[in-house]
């Protein structure tokens, strides 16, 4: 499927942007645009080191005295098949590759590079593959492979999901600079391979464990083989949290072209078109927010089937709330309506000791949500809900925490009959405040048909 169209759409809107990233080649060599750091020095490889393939949980996993022995191991490696000349990055097509000191969350990343026939490279994004870089002409021998899509795509995706293969064919002739733009959220990744879009706010997958998120954070890794690849301008500018919070509200290019159907439920001021205890609630500065030791759950008068809502959240340190997801408007959320999906500040000593099934994104008391992708509290994070039929799928800035159907749940935190509510098919959205002033804003829901594939959301 291409989208010249959209494609077109998107470049023009992004050329003020595009501009403040200036074209590297428009530069002194390796010097970076403004608001970007160098990761390449154009001199030496200062700021590297040597990694394969492998999960980088194995070696986060190591002592710093053991990590710091695995680095200096590999240094012999890198000096043997890398090297630099006239500013420019040149690995021979061999041996271990690339890999930043740093390691990095949210980012945007650019660099150039130049390939030969046969190549077969990439570019890992907090140590997983890949961006894929590989020869894409028929005498490549890939074709079977989807070499003939050219690069700039998620390669290591399952087969069929979105950002496998590039949206166009965008690679330059053999002998040319070929120039890539990533932007990394969470696992959202957009790709521009010669200012053009190549892959659209697509989720990468952990190719180590598909079952799990990937890594917040990693380093940049330069894969090499199977011919000499040159590489340069190799810039970095990390993301703060509400310019990342905003990427992944927008979303994808071409659900943005005829509007992307979110509708808002808040509008900021008040509370037209919400129910329940709302005199225990106020409005901050645009944001709903639970009053200091009052509580309870207030919901949309509309109800809701399938939908997926969007929202930012803001928890204080120990704070505590809830999402209502088809709640019948009356008692415990958790119990009578389809669940209670916690919104929680997983790292206050209070709640050292709960159920894995309590922390924030759990369907409470039934599902535990994966941990470690909340930011610190003080900060907005970003979070989408997709409920269709029986299950729930909860992505927090950026990275997917749950994807469970609750028909396949067996074991409870508490006995099955308290948690009556969950086979509900409609309800209402809410929040379910417990004392914490929690506050929510951006708050977007859109209605789905229960046989639309939610799954590229």
């Amino acid at each position: 499927m291409r989208y010249p169209s959209v494609i077109f759409v998107w470049c023009l809107t992004l050329a003020a942007a595009e501009c403040a990233a200036a074209r590297p080649t428009d530069l002194v060599l390796n010097r970076p645009p403004e608001g970007f750091n160098a990761l390449f020095n154009g001199r030496d490889l200062a700021g590297w080191w040597g990694a394969g393939t492998e999960d980088p949980r194995t070696w986060m996993a190591l002592s710093r005295e053991e990590l710091a022995i695995k680095r200096t191991v590999s240094l012999k490696d890198i000096q043997r098949h890398w090297s630099v000349g006239e500013g420019v990055l040149i690995n021979d097509g061999r041996g271990l590759y690339l890999t930043t000191n740093r390691n990095y969350r949210d980012f945007e990343l650019l660099l150039e590079y130049r390939t030969v026939a046969g190549a077969d490279s990439g570019i890992y994004l907090r140590g997983v593959p890949q961006i894929q870089i590989w020869d894409h002409t028929e005498e490549g021998g890939k074709w079977s492979h989807g070499a003939d899509k050219g690069s700039g795509g998620l390669w290591n995706n399952s087969d069929g999901a979105p950002g496998k293969d590039p949206l166009v064919l965008a690679d330059k002739p053999f002998g040319q600079w070929n120039r890539i733009r990533a932007i990394m959220v969470g696992e959202r990744v957009t790709v521009f391979l010669n200012h053009q879009l190549v892959v659209d706010h697509a989720r990468m997958e952990n190719y180590f464990d598909r079952s799990l998120p990937l890594p917040r954070s990693g380093p940049i890794q330069l894969q090499t083989h199977g011919g000499e690849i040159r590489w340069r301008n190799v810039f970095i500018r990390e993301i703060p949290p509400n310019e990342a919070n905003a990427m992944l509200r927008r979303g994808r290019v071409v659900e943005r072209e005829g509007g992307d159907g979110f509708e808002p439920i808040f509008n900021g001021q008040d509370f037209t078109g919400w129910a329940g205890p709302i005199e225990n609630y106020e409005v901050n500065d645009g944001a709903l927010m639970c009053r200091p030791g009052m509580g309870g759950t207030i919901y949309t008068e509309d109800e809701y089937a399938d939908f997926i809502v969007q929202l930012e959240f803001l928890l204080p340190p120990g704070g505590n709330n809830g999402l209502a997801i088809r709640y019948p408007g009356e008692g415990d959320t958790a119990y009578v309506g389809m669940c209670e999906l916690q919104v929680l500040d997983n790292t206050h000593p209070k709640f050292a000791g709960l159920d894995p099934r309590q922390y924030h994104g759990s369907v409470y008391g039934q599902v535990a949500a994966h941990r470690g992708y909340l930011r610190e509290p003080g900060q907005w994070n970003f979070q989408q809900v997709t409920v269709r039929g029986s299950t729930i799928k909860v992505e927090l800035n950026g990275t997917v925490i749950v994807d469970a159907d609750l028909n396949d749940v067996k074991e409870f935190m508490y006995d099955a009959d308290h948690f009556r509510g969950r086979t509900r098919t409609t309800g209402h959205f809410g929040f379910a405040g417990h004392s914490d002033p929690v506050q929510f804003r951006n708050i977007r829901i859109k209605r789905i048909a229960a046989d639309i594939d939610a799954s590229a959301n």
